[in-house]
């Protein structure tokens, strides 16, 4: 069984990003989402390990000290983070993670995992993400305004990506993001058993 891929997924507030892995889970087999560890309480409804791994301060400090977590952070008083343990059980199971996390975290995951392909979702223009946001009628100018404001920081680091996909039309993009997967598993230093495996038989001719 060939090593799943892990992908990272980063994009703008309102660029789509949440609705395209949820139609690549549902379009294609043998993908899995990463599910984080967290210190927050379990809210009505949430399972431990489906929505999240919910453990203690004390066990997510733990896990940091034995580098158990590919990246985390502290937010609201509550540790979220990455679990080295659960990622790497679907890699090995050929399954290819689907991981979702800002900038600062995608580059941390690419420090640890250097393999790890890194994809970043935006909308064609930002009046376009601009529009998205207004047309969600959830937020208030104020709020649209500073999303916008930290889209604008966040595009900084567009270039530290390995693929852009542009979501201006929601199959497309799924495709893309299916395709570029696919592609991946085909890369020459993903496959050196079988390309020396290659090599050894091609000398015995």
């Amino acid at each position: 069984m060939s090593k799943g891929i892990l992908t990272v997924v980063s994009g703008f507030s309102g660029a789509g990003k949440g609705t395209v892995m949820k139609r690549l889970m549902e379009k294609y087999d043998n993908y899995a989402l990463s599910i984080s560890v967290t210190t927050r309480q379990p809210r009505e409804g949430e399972r431990d390990g489906i929505e999240y791994f919910f453990r203690s301060r004390e066990e997510v400090e733990e896990m940091i000290r034995k580098d158990q977590l590919l990246e985390h952070a502290e937010y609201v008083g509550n540790y979220y983070g990455t679990p080295r343990f659960y990622v790497e059980d679907m890699l090995s199971q050929g399954k290819n993670v689907i991981l979702e996390i800002e900038i600062q975290g995608a580059m941390k995951i690419k420090e640890k995992i250097p393999e790890a392909v890194l994809v970043f979702i935006t909308p064609p223009t930002i009046e376009t993400l601009r529009n998205r946001l207004i047309g969600r009628g959830t937020e208030t100018a104020e709020v649209i305004e500073s999303r916008l404001k930290r889209a604008s920081e966040e595009a900084k680091g567009i270039n530290l990506y390995d693929y852009i996909l542009i979501n201006d039309q929601l199959e497309e993009c799924v495709d893309q993001l299916h395709n570029i997967i696919l592609s991946e598993h085909c890369r020459a230093q993903r496959n050196k058993e079988f390309i020396n495996t290659i090599l050894e038989d091609a000398g015995t001719l």
